[in-house]
């Protein structure tokens, strides 16, 4: 058993285990307290199985609810028994998209008072005491809306509750071309992501950025097993997973991040690693 503390703060369910479940996994099975805080229920999710389209239903919070119960599946699959809901279940709604109308509903994480959310954040770090924080860069890896909010309620309720070291989930663009690599070996020349290049991608970080890279190879059949309680969102075929658009990614063991304090010494393998 350590005493190293790991909270990771993310947007919606199952962006956890696209962006980091191999690495809560491996923390958690070496001892570590792995907390997770999510920030929404994923309201706005597509759905991809047929049979689970009646959960786009008008009605308020029923795709949601439905969400809590796969995060509690994938959180069991990775082994991380310490989740909380940013403010509780359903105390914000997913944002959906950027320039979409669910941006404009007052009770969207997009629209919460940054402040008044760092406070709720920052009461669980006073609690778990974590050495380190995982968020997203303040483009939110991609731009949506939820994900930048994340960015802006962490770093704040940091400067609330400093001391623990932050880092910022990445995509080499080395391993995404990897990954469009590998599925052109398997036969499929079109699906990942719908590009060629990885340069042509609209996310993805400059290997140079890059800090951090754990290997938690021994942890991808739990990722997999976590993205496959994500039904509503992910689909799964072999090591491979796709999300509403039906566009292949493909699953890895390694997990890369960028340190926030801007110290660049190489890439090392562990998030405590001069962490106090």
């Amino acid at each position: 058993m350590t005493d190293r503390r790991l909270l990771l703060v993310h947007a919606h369910p199952d962006d956890e285990t696209i962006g980091s479940g191999a690495t809560m996994a491996k923390y958690a099975a070496d001892g570590a307290h792995v907390t997770l805080v999510t920030c929404t229920l994923g309201d706005e999710g597509e759905i991809i199985p047929p049979e689970l389209r009646n959960l786009a239903s008008d009605q308020a919070d029923v795709l949601g609810t439905y969400r809590i119960g796969e995060l509690a599946r994938a959180c069991a699959a990775l082994g991380v028994t310490d989740h909380r809901f940013l403010g509780g279940p359903g105390r914000w709604r997913d944002s959906g998209m950027m320039g979409t109308p669910p941006n404009d509903d007052p009770r969207c994480f997009w629209r919460a008072d940054v402040d008044k959310a760092a406070e709720l954040l920052a009461e669980v770090i006073r609690e778990v005491r974590p050495q380190v924080v995982v968020t997203y860069d303040d483009n939110g890896g991609y731009g949506h809306p939820d994900h930048i909010q994340a960015h802006r309620v962490t770093v704040a309720a940091l400067a609330q509750e400093p001391g623990p070291r932050l880092f910022f989930t990445a995509f080499p663009k080395s391993v995404l071309q990897a990954g469009i690599d590998a599925l052109r070996a398997a036969g499929d020349t079109t699906s990942f992501l719908g590009v060629e290049r990885a340069d042509d991608l609209p996310f993805g970080n400059p290997d140079e950025e890059v800090t951090h890279r754990v290997d938690a190879r021994a942890q991808l059949p739990q990722k997999l097993a976590a993205m496959r309680a994500h039904a509503t969102q992910i689909s799964v075929d072999g090591p491979f997973f796709a999300l509403s658009d039906n566009v292949g990614q493909e699953a890895m063991g390694y997990e890369y991040f960028i340190c926030a304090d801007g110290i660049r010494t190489g890439v090392e393998s562990d998030l405590f690693g001069g962490a106090e």
